[in-house]
């Protein structure tokens, strides 16, 4: 089993604590998204979309996140031999954490220099790619446009709320069930946390947790047990916790910024 993957990807990270979870073993194959490396040609022909994750299990190949983590329940089942009943409400919230998109909270919430810059540079890496394989030149112009898309919506004030509103609603929802379980779906920790904390990882991440987790008690308690789990050191703590953040950012910008100077694209 391989995943490609990269520390960046909130919804790598999903899969990840889900596999660390299950205790299932595959291969890691990072694929930095900032530096464009998920345009480059061969991963670009198997998916078109170029969004990350995407796990194979021999010729089975999966995209979608819920789609992968549901994938690997199902799988951990069969290798344990044992069928316990479907559980409704872990199916629910995935499902509900999975409608929230985190992608234009944090282009958002990014400072402007730095988005731009990525921007800027992934714009050029598409244009590289579309000479490097004209056969793919339709497919990566989509992706282009949708770039300078994405860069429009980023300026529209409405945008931005609507993701906030629908971020804090999410938490709302989520601060009332912990009232009454320790986890997400009950007293054990389930995939459906598995989706749900690397969102409060993203949060601080973008240093917003005064706004967001510790003004929710319930959710403040939550967060600080299930950072002590061996799948969130791996998946995420590894990558962001305290200084490391800094070491993993630098790494990506000081690539950015040798790539920019000799237009290595």
């Amino acid at each position: 089993m391989q995943l490609y993957h990269h520390p960046y990807s909130l919804d790598s990270q999903k899969v990840r604590m889900a596999l660390e979870e299950k205790g299932i073993d595959y291969t890691s194959n990072h694929v930095n998204p900032l530096t464009g490396k998920n345009m480059d040609v061969d991963f670009f022909r198997t998916n078109p979309s170029a969004k990350l994750p995407v796990f194979k299990n021999g010729a089975h190949v999966i995209f979608r996140a819920i789609d992968i983590i549901q994938y690997i329940d199902r799988l951990a089942v069969h290798l344990s031999g044992e069928f316990p009943p479907v559980n409704t409400e872990v199916q629910q919230w995935m499902q509900k954490v999975d409608a929230w998109n985190p992608k234009m909270f944090t282009l958002t919430h990014t400072p402007p220099k730095y988005r731009m810059f990525v921007s800027k540079f992934i714009r050029r890496v598409l244009i590289a790619r579309m000479a490097e394989a004209p056969d793919l030149a339709s497919m990566y112009h989509v992706k282009l446009r949708e770039a300078y898309e994405t860069e429009d919506k980023v300026k529209d004030p409405d945008v931005m709320q609507q993701s906030e509103e629908e971020l804090s609603k999410l938490l709302d929802d989520v601060e009332l069930q912990l009232n009454k379980t320790k986890y997400l779906a009950g007293d054990e920790f389930s995939p459906a946390d598995s989706m749900f904390v690397p969102i409060l990882a993203r949060i601080t991440l973008l240093d917003l947790d005064e706004e967001y987790i510790s003004c929710r008690p319930r959710i403040l308690e939550y967060y600080t047990l299930v950072k002590q789990r061996p799948s969130y050191k791996v998946a995420i703590g590894k990558y962001f916790n305290g200084w490391k953040k800094y070491r993993t950012l630098f790494k990506t910008s000081f690539f950015l910024c040798v790539r920019t100077l000799f237009r290595k694209y």
